[in-house]
């Protein structure tokens, strides 16, 4: 499992992560009221958490394409 998330892909996946986590849980929105709404954000945000702390991305490999340096 080669890294293919580069440095400022690795960032903005986190920080957006990290931003739908928390607004899964802080947010005041009606559609928090929907539970599979908001734990579907909180899987996304999770899922782009840990693909940026491995580097690595599985859609990423199945498309081919690669934002880190070679």
């Amino acid at each position: 499992m080669s890294a293919n998330v580069g440095k400022i892909d690795r960032a903005v996946r986190t920080l957006l992560g990290l931003a739908l986590v928390v607004w899964a849980f802080v947010g005041q929105a009606p559609m928090w009221d929907n539970a599979f709404i908001m734990w579907g954000t909180v899987i996304v945000g999770a899922v782009l958490i840990v693909t940026a702390s491995m580097k690595f991305c599985p859609m990423y490999r199945i498309l081919g394409v690669s934002t880190c340096p070679r």
